[in-house]
């Protein structure tokens, strides 16, 4: 950065620095954004693989009210997954 004669930084140096900083900040915000998004396809695609499992358990169960608990359980399992996946993804941004 160069001087002026009194000591202070040259404006225009200023902005530039300014404007790269902004630009590295979106970047990274952008970048945050699709980790996000990729963790949050990755919770959804385990909870499905343990909604599943836990439905076939269910299924495979000779008492009719462990079977429907299960059930149950897992219908209420996918619920709030779903409503705590599509909020976050209404807060990065990536739809729903």
């Amino acid at each position: 950065m160069t001087n002026n004669p009194v000591g202070i930084p040259d404006p225009a140096e200023i902005e530039q620095t300014v404007a790269r900083i902004r630009q590295m900040n979106e970047q990274l915000i952008a970048q945050s954004k699709d980790a996000g998004i990729v963790s949050l396809d990755a919770y959804e695609r385990a909870l499905d693989s343990m909604v599943k499992l836990q439905a076939e358990t269910a299924g495979a169960s000779q008492l009719e009210w462990v079977n429907a608990l299960a059930t149950a359980h897992a219908r209420y399992v996918q619920d709030v997954s779903k409503a705590y996946t599509d909020a976050a993804r209404n807060l990065l941004g990536g739809g729903g």
